[in-house]
């Protein structure tokens, strides 16, 4: 579960190394973000030749994290660490290319963008 604060790996080749959750979108209370769910986050690190700038506001969806949750077969999945990809208002990615597993959940979640460019999918 990702809340504000919170700190996250980019899994995608934008130019920025993590970020930091300012706030989850989804209603005026929502505290948690799990597989699907957008946040509002700031770069925290980048590569020196991005063309992203540190302390950049940006979009990103949730694509990986350590709590488990629960598939409709009644299995449950996780992941290693928490991860999310860059996105810009189209919700189309910025990078070209995603690193790692991304979840299935993002296809109900209407990211077919996103799971076409993916490497591998669990």
């Amino acid at each position: 579960m990702i809340q504000v604060q919170t700190i996250l790996n980019v899994a995608d080749n934008s130019g920025v190394k993590k970020v930091y959750c300012i706030k989850v979108l989804g209603g005026s209370k929502k505290r948690y973000a799990r597989l699907g769910d957008l946040i509002i986050c700031s770069a925290r690190s980048v590569f020196t030749t991005s063309k992203i700038k540190k302390g950049t506001v940006l979009k990103a969806v949730v694509v990986r994290v350590t709590k488990e949750t629960r598939r409709a077969d009644g299995s449950y999945i996780r992941f290693s660490d928490n991860s999310v990809v860059l996105i810009n208002k189209n919700n189309d990615p910025l990078g070209t290319r995603i690193f790692g597993a991304i979840a299935l959940e993002l296809r109900k979640k209407d990211f077919s963008n996103i799971i076409a460019i993916a490497g591998e999918i669990i």
